[in-house]
């Protein structure tokens, strides 16, 4: 069995998901890791058997020689890191949001590609247990043809003084924050389960004053194929059931022949048009981070490799959308639906 060696750049909050998963995937051993506290970085290192610290993350691949690199540091460090890791060879998995702006996240991806790496975004949300299996269900035709697709989320961390403290306190200092930091994630999905987004239109708005950005949204989406779609959220407001940060909310998707619905415990439901609503039986945990997601994440990069299949958020593919979260952003500063052909290239 061929052994990976991987290294990562960063010990924040998010970044224990990814040392944990990597911990369980037997083709990998993660030789060091880089950040600038030594304090942060001990825990992680001790708990998930990895040899070595570096405060200068180009010191460690220039050292480690490692086959990738998993970025797990905010969005204004990605070009630099990107480029460095690419021009030594090694693979690379770079955390959302990949960039300040859509031209950065399209200088990351050219670049990348035309030193001949490896490239996949960190992006864990299609890999949640109950996404797989509506996705599944979908291409099943168990609820017939699909005509749209609705999700609410709740989730109740960003009212009042202490928003966002102290797990993400940088929340409060995005320009930009549902839509570029969360709303990545639903795009991303409603690609996954429905196919490109042909419109969209928005309403953005702040509830909470102390911090910069949005943090409500209401969005509409237009599919090519003629589905549509909408996403209802804010972190302000309190969710009804007990685990927000488990599936962040409730999603129901509509057919011809009746409906899907997936409950904020994870629970998936069946309604054939005439019939009461069942239960769905599937496989799912309520462990680690959302489903354990960050776990199939890292699976699917490492199967890819073995493999040589394309990733599924590779960097190409996310620019896509990440030209939709644009255009929600346009819309809403417009006052128009903005249709994704007018949207830059």
């Amino acid at each position: 069995m061929k052994k990976y060696k991987g290294v990562g750049i960063g010990a924040g909050y998010f970044s224990i998901f990814q040392y944990e998963a990597w911990n369980r995937i037997p083709e990998v051993a993660i030789a060091a890791l880089c950040n600038s506290n030594m304090d942060r970085a001990n825990p992680l290192m001790k708990q998930y058997n990895i040899p070595r610290h570096y405060t200068d993350y180009q010191e460690m691949i220039r050292k480690e020689k490692p086959d990738f690199v998993d970025i797990i540091t905010p969005p204004d460090t990605h070009l630099e890191m990107c480029k460095f890791a690419a021009d030594h060879g090694a693979d690379i998995i770079c955390q959302k949001p990949l960039a300040p702006t859509y031209e950065e996240a399209v200088q990351i991806v050219n670049y990348v590609k035309s030193k001949g790496v490896r490239f996949i975004v960190h992006e864990n949300w299609r890999f949640q247990p109950w996404y797989r299996e509506i996705k599944r269900l979908i291409e099943a035709n168990t609820i017939g043809s699909v005509h749209s697709i609705n999700f609410r989320s709740r989730m109740g961390d960003g009212w009042g003084e202490n928003a966002y403290i102290p797990r993400q306190p940088y929340f409060r200092e995005y320009p930009r924050f549902l839509v570029y930091e969360n709303g990545i994630h639903f795009i991303d999905t409603y690609r996954y389960l429905l196919g490109e987004v042909e419109e969209v239109y928005a309403i953005l708005r702040k509830l909470n004053p102390v911090i910069k950005g949005e943090d409500t949204a209401q969005v509409v989406f237009k599919f090519k194929n003629g589905q549509v779609g909408f996403w209802d959220a804010n972190r302000y407001n309190e969710p009804n059931y007990p685990s927000p940060r488990y599936t962040f909310g409730e999603c129901l998707v509509e057919g011809s022949e009746g409906s899907i619905r997936l409950y904020g415990d994870g629970r998936i439901t069946l309604a054939r048009l005439g019939e009461k609503e069942r239960e769905h039986e599937y496989t799912r945990e309520n462990v680690h981070f959302a489903g354990d997601c960050v776990y199939t994440f890292q699976r699917h990069f490492i199967d890819c490799l073995i493999s040589g299949h394309e990733f599924e958020t590779h960097g190409e593919d996310y620019l896509q959308s990440i030209r939709v979260q644009e255009a929600i952003y346009q819309s809403a500063q417009n006052h128009q639906p903005v249709a994704l052909a007018s949207m830059p290239q």
